[in-house]
């Protein structure tokens, strides 16, 4: 079925969630609904916040925002830290505007939106250090032993860093992260009210778009939009958890060939992608999985 049939069949006056991994056409899709039902396709990715990487990051077109009412790309200098409550705040007025149509890779963003996020405070750095030298000294069983027997049970305990952010909410608060959670208020935009979308993108299919979408980027100008970056360039900045970011400075600097970049860069995103691809199957079971677009 192509984006546009697909468009046809979504209720024009109900908001739209679409998930999926990174370079499998979601924003192709939000474009279809939005000019097919009308809308504002609303971010939900949390590097295309980041304002230093649009190529990078592959943020939609000046001709898409040109065509479609955009929201929360960009907006965020690259320096300046960003979270899921802070997108919270940000997407909450946008709800009750323009149909939304939600599209992103972040599993968490849609999470929260639908299910409501726990009011944890900031963990401090020294309980931080404390929990990488716990889990460095004496392993992730030992954490686990750690924790209120009723977070343990609700959190994947085969997922390191499930665990350590338990054990260092327990240890910060005094309070499992179960009961953080049991705490949480209702959601902006519970999961019924919703039509939710999900792009399985096999490996197969998804791997060579992966490879075409980085060709299409150095086309376009990432080595010039790097260049633009580097003066303020450094892996500690929040922008730079984009993948890739750090491989083209790296580029850059001389330190890898294009070859080395292309081959750097692929593997990364496909990594990313077999992550996100196993945070939809265990928390979207609920949402309509639809395949790639076929044209």
């Amino acid at each position: 079925m192509g984006w546009e049939r697909l468009a046809e069949t979504v209720p024009p006056d109900r908001p739209v969630l679409i998930a999926g991994p990174t370079a499998s056409g979601k924003s192709a899709l939000a474009m279809a609904i939005a000019e097919t039902g009308g809308g504002r396709i609303v971010n939900a990715d949390a590097l295309q916040v980041f304002s230093d990487w649009q190529i990078l990051t592959a943020r939609p077109s000046p001709e898409d925002e040109a065509r479609v009412s955009h929201a929360l790309y960009g907006h965020v200098p690259g320096a300046e830290a960003y979270s899921v409550g802070r997108w919270l705040r940000d997407v909450a007025p946008l709800l009750s505007g323009p149909r939304p149509i939600v599209v992103g890779g972040t599993g968490l963003y849609f999470s929260a939106l639908t299910a409501g996020l726990a009011e944890i405070p900031p963990v401090p750095r020294d309980v931080s250090e404390a929990a990488g030298a716990r889990r460095a000294d004496a392993g992730l069983e030992a954490m686990i032993s750690d924790l209120d027997e009723e977070s343990a049970a609700r959190i994947d305990l085969r997922n390191p860093r499930r665990v350590q952010r338990a054990w260092e909410v327990l240890k910060a608060t005094g309070r499992g992260i179960a009961a953080w959670q049991d705490d949480t208020g209702p959601p902006l935009l519970p999961l019924a009210e919703a039509v939710p979308l999900v792009l399985r993108a096999p490996p197969d299919w998804l791997n060579p778009r992966i490879v075409a979408r980085f060709e299409a980027m150095l086309a376009a100008g990432l080595l010039a939009e790097a260049e633009a970056n580097r003066a303020a360039w450094h892996p500690g900045l929040p922008s730079a958890k984009a993948i890739g970011a750090s491989e083209v400075m790296a580029h850059l600097a001389g330190a890898i060939d294009l070859s080395q970049l292309r081959n750097n860069v692929a593997i990364q995103t496909r990594q990313y992608a077999k992550r996100q691809r196993s945070w939809f199957r265990g928390r979207m079971g609920d949402w309509r999985w639809i395949d790639p677009d076929p044209g």
